[in-house]
This record gives structure tokens, C-alpha cells and sequence, in this order.
């Protein structure tokens, strides 16, 4: 009839799928800045309550842990990490491909705990040998694993490579490639690098410690700068970020990695390597970086606080050096993340601490801190000359027990033939 339309095909409904912290981001951050400071936000003190109340339930378990010692830090470091991974997992999960897809989560899994293997058997070699080292079944059963564990590995992956291919549906390419190339990339940015905190672990309480502390001080002492002196944006990524935040917080990180230098590099336990995976505390003869070195105080100094020197451990310089990097270059990775979630129009990547996001929003800074704190420690602080300690490492890692015994012997041979032939 006149006045109607011919019938033609129906148009289709998109549906959009709805993310649970799914926000607006501004389509001037520049013009906005201003207004989405924290001295302009009028819920201020019910999210500072929020996140100190957060804070200390936080700070009071990592402070139970660091306690008991290394490796329930070490166990504490891992859980993390599967949360974080969870947490990142979830961002690119569709329902309804899911369901089109029974078990390629599962997949997902498959290459994180690979990587775990592969990892953290790099990592603990050493510390795993020593554990087992009087049993010779286990010790010959663990020397074997650690000898071909990147074989192992490396067809763990190939077996992931192929079920991966094998379950490749029609009209679900893009979908699961997709999930392959993120589930990589998770592994490299994230889990990857917060491995190198594990690793200072076992070098030391200390060196794990002292740097995860700083950026704590570093991201409490900005957020309290800019909550109550914060005027001048720092970046589009992070609205709320302040110059005078990240200066104020700047100068307290660095007198804070000072004095902490010098608290935590008192405690003997915290400054000992770890080389077994036993549970006890450690004993050692401190390193020289933590004996004191005493430097003459001026004389005006010495009038004021009635002493003539005062006692500087060598790893406060040090300290200094991890500050400096905690309060300049570690908050970019906050920045990464912060221009990340806006890229996927989320607010945090997860909600399991209340005012803070998830464990993801806490460790954007701690993975790249850890790796600097790592590669620092490795390159300046760890002594690379020949020693009889460091003979000995090389000898219970790569040599089997027969080995062993036959350098035993040959060594008895050598020194009695020197006692004869002098």
C-alpha cells in the first residue's frame, strides 16, 4: 500500500556486552584533568578510609609472611601471580564463544604452568639440589629432571602448540587466536618479569624486601601529596596523577630507601642468601655491604648530636641507587597500566581489594621494580671472582654423584702425591 515500506530484510541487532567496570573515559582529558583531581573529589576521605583500611589488612599479612621467611614469600609471590593471571585471563573471556568452546581455558593454563616449570626451575635449581642432596635416589631422580627440564618443557609447550591447532574451529579463527596471542603476552609482561622477584628471594630477604617497600612508600606518599597539595596534572593516562604528588613522593622514597637500608640490613636473617628450600631461619657471617663503615661527623655536626661519627652500612648507597629508580622510572609501569585499561575501556582489572582494584592495579609497579632490582643485584652488588663458595655451587649443580666421588677421590690423589713430592 501507498505509504508503506516494502518489506526487506530485517536489520540485525548487535548486542554489546556489558563489562561490570566498564567507564566513560573523557574525550578531552586535557579540559578534564582538573576536575578529576583528588582535592576536587568530594568522596576523598571515604575512598582514603577505603584504601587505608585495605592497606593494613595487606600490610599486616605480608609482614606475617616476610616473618615466617623465604619460602613462604616465595609461595606468597606464586598465589600472586595466579591471581594476576586469572585476573587478566577474565578481560578477554567471552561467554559465548566459551561456551562454543568447551575446555580452551584449560589451555590457557596449560601455557602459564609450563612457564612456571620452566621458570622457576631455572630459578631454584640449586636451592632444589641442595634439599635433596642426602638422599641419593632423589638426588639422582632431581639432578636427572634439571638436567633435560628444558626438553621437558619445551614439549610441554609443543603439546599445548598442537592441541591448540587441533581444536582451531570454523568462524572462531580470529577468537582463538586472539586468546593465544594474549595468553603470550600475559606470560611475557606479567608473568615473566615478576618472576625476577622470586629470585631476589633466594638472594636474600632483603633484596626482595627493601624494593617492594619503596614503591609502597613511593605510592602512598604520592597519593597523599596529591591529596592534599596536588594542582598540577602529570600525565593524561592517570587523571589524578600530580607533579606535586610525584615530587613529594619522589624525596620520601629516596630518605626512606636510606633509613630502610640501614633497619633491614641489621636483621642477619633477611641479608642470607637462601640455599635450600628448608624452612628454618638463616645464620651467616653478614657480607661486608652490611657492616657498618663509620665516617667523622663535621665538628659543628658533632656538637649538635654529641658524637664524632656516625656508622653507615655500604648497602645504604645502594638502597639509594633502588630508590632513585622506585620514585623516577618504576611508576611508569603504573602509567602502562593506566593507558592499558583505558585502551580496554575498563576502570581496574579486577575488584578483590576494595579501593584498590585487583592484585594486577597493585603490581603494575612491583613487576618492573623487581626486575630492575634483580638485573642491579646481579650486576653490582653480587661478587663474581673465583671462590671456593662459588666452586662448590658448580660442582653440586652440574655434576652427578659419581662425578662427585670421582673428584673426591682425585683431589685425595693430588694432595697425597703433593705431601710425597713436595
Amino acid at each position: 500500500m501507498p505509504g508503506e515500506r516494502s518489506p526487506g530484510p530485517s536489520t540485525p541487532r548487535v548486542r554489546h556486552r556489558r563489562r561490570s567496570s566498564e567507564f566513560q573515559v573523557p574525550s578531552d582529558l586535557s579540559k578534564q584533568n582538573g576536575n578529576n583531581l583528588l582535592v576536587h573529589d568530594k568522596n576523598k576521605y571515604r575512598s582514603m578510609l577505603v584504601r587505608a583500611y585495605s592497606s593494613l589488612w595487606m600490610v599486616a599479612f605480608a609482614s606475617i609472611i616476610v616473618y615466617l621467611g623465604h619460602l613462604y614469600i616465595f609461595a606468597m609471590v606464586v598465589i600472586i601471580q595466579i591471581f594476576m593471571v586469572s585476573e587478566l585471563f577474565t578481560l578477554s573471556r567471552r561467554a559465548h564463544e566459551e561456551k562454543r568452546l568447551p575446555g580452551f581455558r584449560l589451555l590457557n593454563w596449560h601455557f602459564f604452568f609450563t612457564a612456571v616449570l620452566f621458570m622457576y626451575g631455572r630459578i631454584l635449581n640449586r636451592q632444589l639440589v641442595n634439599t635433596v642432596t642426602s638422599d641419593k635416589v632423589s638426588y639422582k631422580l632431581l639432578s636427572g629432571v634439571i638436567k633435560y627440564q628444558m626438553v621437558i618443557c619445551y614439549f610441554l609447550y609443543i603439546a599445548g602448540f598442537m592441541c591448540f591447532i587441533l581444536t582451531l574451529k570454523k568462524k572462531m579463527y580470529k577468537y582463538q587466536f586472539g586468546q593465544y596471542a594474549w595468553t603470550h603476552m600475559i606470560l611475557i609482561v606479567v608473568f615473566i618479569q615478576s618472576s625476577f622477584m622470586a629470585a631476589n628471594i633466594f638472594e636474600g630477604i632483603f633484596w626482595f624486601l627493601l624494593p617492594a617497600i619503596l614503591i609502597a612508600v613511593n605510592d602512598v606518599a604520592a597519593y597523599i601529596f596529591g591529596f592534599f597539595f596536588g594542582r598540577t596534572p602529570l600525565i593524561k593516562l592517570s587523571p589524578k596523577k600530580t607533579w606535586e604528588g610525584f615530587i613529594g613522593a619522589s624525596v620520601t622514597t629516596l630518605i626512606a630507601a636510606f633509613v630502610l637500608g640501614n633497619i633491614l640490613g641489621h636483621f642477619q636473617w633477611m641479608t642470607c642468601p637462601r640455599k635450600d628450600l628448608s624452612t628454618s631461619w638463616l645464620r651467616c657471617d653478614p657480607d661486608p655491604l652490611f657492616k657498618p663503615e663509620y665516617h667523622a661527623l663535621p665538628q659543628w655536626v658533632a656538637r649538635w648530636f654529641h658524637r664524632n661519627e656516625i656508622g653507615i652500612l655500604p648497602v645504604q648507597w645502594h638502597a639509594l641507587c633502588i630508590g632513585l629508580f622506585a620514585s623516577i622510572i618504576a611508576p611508569f609501569g603504573g602509567f602502562f597500566a593506566s593507558g592499558f585499561k583505558r585502551a580496554l575501556k575498563i576502570k581496574d582489572f579486577g575488584d578483590s581489594i576494595p579501593g584498590h582494584g585487583g592484585f594486577t592495579d597493585r603490581m603494575d609497579c612491583q613487576m618492573v621494580m623487581g626486575v630492575f632490582a634483580y638485573i642491579y643485584h646481579q650486576s653490582f652488588v653480587v661478587y663474581r671472582d673465583l671462590s671456593v663458595e662459588t666452586v662448590l655451587d658448580q660442582i653440586l649443580n652440574n655434576l652427578s654423584f659419581e662425578e662427585q666421588q670421582s673428584l673426591y677421590t682425585r683431589l685425595g690423589q693430588i694432595f697425597y702425591e703433593q705431601q710425597i713430592n713436595p
